[in-house]
């Protein structure tokens, strides 16, 4: 496996040793030791999956308290996975970074606890798995507006398509700073 910095030092793009005949392929998603030994949880307690079509946009979303770290693939089709650092005090808050994942490249994102999360499908619809550090807490949720002016997010469509949650979400500059993870060196 090859694990790469993004423009974010701590989120992390992964590129596992695929193994492939006329047959078809294997590779790990997740090997705990291997994976800690890049700084990544030694533990996740929640596995998601998702289905959507092509156009919609989910996010930008993270919990606190309760941050989740999240270990996110591309089962089927193809997406442009964003991480945005929203840790008060940090060199990066406030900045992106995002990578393209599909069935095809097999690529991982890894985004640690303190970052926003959103992804836009580009493909025909695309199914996302992703394990999670932390239970899922609905009431310490926050949505940060997918196009806030401020973050600069270059996503691949002008007009996706939202829930009602994510229409309503606010830019991150209007969220008052004591709700936002803080960042710990």
């Amino acid at each position: 496996m090859h694990v790469t910095p993004t423009a974010l030092p701590s989120v992390l793009l992964i590129e596992p040793a695929v193994f492939g005949d006329a047959r078809g392929y294997f590779f790990e998603t997740w090997h705990r030791q291997r994976y800690s030994q890049h700084g990544m949880p030694r533990d996740f307690v929640q596995d998601n999956v998702s289905r959507s079509a092509r156009g919609i946009l989910r996010g930008l979303h993270l919990q606190e308290p309760h941050a989740q770290g999240k270990l996110v693939q591309v089962l089927e089709g193809e997406v442009f996975d964003v991480a945005v650092d929203v840790r008060v005090g940090s060199p990066t808050f406030g900045r992106w970074a995002g990578e393209r994942l599909s069935s095809d490249n097999h690529r991982q994102l890894y985004i640690p606890e303190g970052f926003a999360h959103g992804f836009c499908v580009i493909s025909e619809s695309a199914l996302l798995q992703y394990k999670c550090t932390e239970l899922y807490h609905p009431e310490t949720e926050l949505s940060i507006a997918w196009n806030d002016p401020e973050l600069g997010i270059e996503w691949p469509t002008r007009e996706p398509l939202l829930s009602a949650k994510d229409r309503a979400a606010t830019r991150l500059s209007d969220i008052p700073r004591e709700r936002l993870p803080r960042f710990r060196v």
